[in-house]
């Protein structure tokens, strides 16, 4: 992948610089790292090899929290030890079930109230964005029970687990897991005009999923590449560290970080956080910002990577290899074409959707209204939907003008809500073919049923300058 190497054989950071030598020893290193310092804090254990965590704060949103207080409830809960919220961003769009979705939310504030718990209402706040305006401190740890918990961006190393992980924190247990190891992502250089986060998040599920490089272990970013990328830009890539099946993420922090504790009102929970010299890691991954594209991930996953140029000039071959995909995966139940989206030699797209804890975010919606200032979406099948990830988010793009711009091209906003990176918002029709600013373009996430024959194709792209005002043609 252009722009990102990797090394599978370990390395020191010296000076700043990557090493092939350090003065100590690798397992005397590796403590060195900001993980280690980190993850050390919160180990219970006696045992260097076992860690036993135990984490600063919980969260969970409307589709696990039930879950999780029942059973600790069952297991003898009487208050919350530490501190958890509860969001409402996933079941509070739709009906299903009568009245079920709401009678969730009020058990969820029945028991933030009665054991001390932190209530969010439905449409405030996608549950990511909470834990980093409200929950995130540098040197801390938060345990999620939703899949991309990363607050690594701001200092902080968020973990995604299963329900019965939190029900443990909650009954005053551990997090139970092996010393894990540390791969360093080096960045380099300053991403060029029109290249957002989820290109450079892209490349990097891209290169690293399918072979595992980073399975299981934890990526820390350093660099001088780091000071390049704004606070959005960063935690664009950082939410997306889940998809390359890393266990948690970390990032060194600067003066940008301590604006966006200023900003929020937490001063208090910035800390300089760097990794010591002479660290050890691993494993490498450089990054050169400089060299990263306009990025897509083609259906059914995030690391089916490409460049644009690249589906610009192949697309033909590219679509027909995703339609064989498809047939070997869904079988002949499901009839999936993506070729008669061709149009004069361009890929016509149904629907754009900007969503959720990696597309929400202030700077990428911006982004959108630049793109679309002036102009419009058109008046064919293709539509719009934005989705800001919070209500702050939110009330700074209508007092700037960012919301009005994007409404009088033709989008549509919607609640602070998670639904279309799950399938649970702007299902798009039947074969239909959909590009996102989310954090999953797997089967099923957009809302599609394979197993009754309905199957739609989702494309995660980036808002950052890549289509023309107007035009729904890649």
């Amino acid at each position: 992948m252009k722009g990102v190497e990797l090394y599978e054989n370990g390395a020191f950071l010296v000076g700043g610089s990557i090493a092939e030598k350090g003065s100590k020893a690798p397992d005397e290193a590796r403590e060195g790292t900001m993980a280690y310092k980190i993850m050390r804090s919160h180990d219970t254990g006696v045992d260097r090899d076992k860690m036993r965590i135990k984490f600063d704060a919980l969260i969970s949103h409307d589709i696990t929290y039930v879950g999780i207080i029942q059973t600790a409830r069952g297991s003898g809960l009487k208050e919350f030890p530490l501190p958890y919220a509860m969001t409402n961003c996933h079941n509070s769009l739709c009906a299903v079930g009568g009245t079920i979705n709401e009678d969730d939310h009020v058990f969820g504030l029945s028991a933030a109230k009665k054991y001390g718990g932190i209530y969010v209402p439905a449409n405030q706040a996608v549950i990511h964005q909470y834990a980093r305006e409200m929950m995130s401190g540098c040197g801390r740890m938060i345990l999620g029970s939703d899949s991309h918990t990363r607050y690594g961006a701001l200092g902080t190393m968020g973990v995604g687990e299963g329900g019965p992980e939190l029900v443990k924190q909650l009954l005053k247990n551990t997090y139970d897991v092996n010393a894990p190891e540390v791969v360093l992502v080096y960045l380099e250089g300053a991403p060029r005009s029109g290249v957002g986060p989820q290109d450079v998040a892209i490349a990097l599920v891209g290169a690293t999923f399918k072979t595992g490089f980073v399975k299981n272990r934890v990526l820390e970013f350093t660099g001088p590449g780091v000071a390049s990328l704004s606070m959005d830009f960063r935690i664009g890539i950082d939410v997306m560290t889940t998809e390359t099946t890393c266990l948690s993420s970390i990032w060194h922090t600067d003066e940008k970080v301590k604006e966006f504790y200023d900003i929020h009102g937490r001063p208090d929970d910035f800390a300089e956080m760097a990794p010591d010299d002479g660290a050890y890691y691993d494993r490498v991954i450089k990054i050169n910002l400089s060299e990263i594209e306009c990025m897509i991930a083609m259906p059914f996953h995030p690391s089916n990577a490409y460049t644009v140029h690249e589906l610009q000039h192949n697309a033909a071959d590219i679509l027909r290899q995703i339609e064989k995909d498809a047939a070997e995966q869904f079988g002949t139940k499901v009839k999936f074409s993506l070729t008669d989206k061709l149009v004069d030699g361009k890929l016509m797209v149904d629907q754009g959707v900007i969503a959720g804890c990696s597309g929400g975010m202030f700077e990428n919606i911006c982004a959108a209204a630049a793109i679309l200032d002036g102009a419009d979406i058109g008046d064919g099948y293709f539509n719009l939907s934005v989705y800001p990830s919070s209500t702050p988010i939110n009330l700074a793009l209508v007092r700037g003008g960012v919301q009005a711009k994007l409404m009088e091209a033709g989008a549509v906003f919607k609640p602070c809500f998670c639904g279309p990176c799950f399938g649970a918002g702007d299902v798009p029709s039947n074969s239909g073919l959909s590009i996102r600013h989310t954090t999953r373009n797997f089967p099923n996430r957009e809302g599609s049923k394979p197993g009754e024959g309905q199957l739609s194709g989702p494309e995660q792209g980036c808002a950052y300058g890549r289509h023309r005002c107007g035009d729904t043609r890649l």
